[in-house]
C-alpha cells in the first residue's frame, strides 16, 4: 500500500461553517477545524464534532472510504478472475480518483500471456498509456485489457525489478503478491503439507484468516479464484470447535460450484497459487517450538 498522503494546505480544502466561530473540513479522512481567524486547531472541539455539519462530513468520509474499498476489491477480483475488462468501462471509471488509484501502475496486457506494461494513463479517446519494460511509453488502442495474475506474468522477476526501479507502489497488490507454482506432478484431492498447525485458540486461527481478507465458513478459511472461466473455492481446515478451544489445521483442498472436491490435477495456476498463499499466511501464525 502507498503511504498516507501528507496534510493538505488549508487553502485547498473545502471549509464548511460549523458555528459562527469555527469552520471544519475533511483533510483526507481526518476532520479538521479552524477558528474565525483562519488558524487550524490541533483538535476539533467536542461541540463542533458533535454538530450536524460534522456528522455530514463524516458521513461523506465513510461513503468515500467504502467506495475506495469497493474499487480496490473489484480491481483485485478482475485480477483473480483473469477477466477481460472492456476499455469503454475503463474510460468511464478512470476519472474517479478511487478507481484510478486502484488501477494505476498495475501490469496490464492486451491478451493473456501478452507482453505487460505498467498502466499510467487512459486518454479521452480510450487509448491505454503504459510504460513497457524498455522504460518507453506506449499507447495501446485495444477493445479490452487484462490485469494478469502475477503467476501468469512471463518474466515476473524482471517485471518486479523494473517496477522497483520506477518506484512503483501499487494500491492493489499484484507484483508484490506471493505466487506459488503448482508442481508438475500432483495427486489426490487435497494438500496436506499445511496440516497439523497448532493454535492456542481457534479464534486466533480464524482471526488470522480474516486479517488477511479470507472468508471463514464451516470450519474452513476460504478464497476464490478463476482459471479459464472456471471458478474454484480453496478451503483450508481450521476447526469447528468453540472459539477458545485449541485448534489444529488440516488439509487444503479446492471445490467447484457444487462444492465437490476437485482433483489437484484439475486446479488451475491462479486457484492453486491463491489457495496455497492463503494456507501459507495462516499456517505461519501457528505455535512453534520456540513458544
Amino acid at each position: 500500500m502507498a503511504p498516507p498522503p501528507a496534510a493538505t494546505a488549508d487553502a485547498d480544502l473545502v471549509w464548511r461553517e460549523a458555528t459562527d466561530k469555527y469552520q471544519i473540513a475533511l483533510d483526507g479522512a481526518t476532520l479538521v477545524c479552524r477558528n474565525d481567524k483562519g488558524k487550524r486547531l490541533k483538535s476539533v472541539p467536542k461541540a463542533v464534532r458533535d454538530g450536524a455539519v460534522a456528522e455530514e462530513l463524516l458521513a461523506v468520509r465513510d461513503f468515500l472510504e467504502r467506495h475506495e474499498r469497493h474499487c480496490h476489491a473489484t480491481v483485485e477480483s478482475w485480477m483473480l478472475g483473469a477477466l477481460p475488462i472492456p476499455v469503454p468501462l475503463l474510460l468511464e471509471i478512470w476519472p474517479d480518483p478511487a478507481w484510478r488509484q486502484a488501477l494505476a501502475d498495475l501490469a496490464v496486457a492486451e491478451e493473456p500471456g501478452g507482453e505487460p506494461g505498467l498502466l499510467r494513463q487512459i486518454d479521452d479517446d480510450g487509448r491505454i498509456g503504459v510504460v513497457n519494460l524498455d522504460a518507453e511509453t506506449e499507447w495501446i488502442d485495444a477493445e479490452r485489457l487484462y490485469i494478469p495474475h502475477p503467476v501468469l506474468l512471463p518474466d515476473l522477476d524482471d517485471v518486479r525489478d523494473f517496477a522497483v526501479e520506477l518506484g512503483v507502489s501499487q494500491r492493489v497488490p499484484q507484483l508484490v503478491r506471493e505466487v506459488f507454482t503448482k508442481p508438475d506432478t500432483v495427486e489426490g484431492n487435497s494438500l496436506g503439507r499445511y496440516g497439523g498447525g497448532v493454535f492456542d485458540e481457534l479464534r486466533q486461527a480464524k482471526g488470522r484468516a480474516i486479517k488477511f481478507g479470507f472468508g471463514v465458513r464451516g470450519g474452513y478459511a476460504t478464497t476464490h479464484a478463476t482459471d479459464g472461466g472456471t471458478e474454484l473455492q480453496a478451503r483450508y481446515w481450521l476447526g469447528d470447535d468453540g472459539p477458545d478451544y485449541e485448534a489444529y489445521t488440516g488439509d487444503l483442498l479446492w471445490v467447484d460450484d457444487d462444492e465437490r472436491p476437485v482433483p489437484l490435477t484439475d486446479v488451475g495456476p491462479i486457484a492453486w497459487s491463491e489457495g496455497v498463499r492463503m494456507a501459507e499466511l495462516i499456517y505461519a501464525g501457528r505455535k512453534t517450538d520456540d513458544e
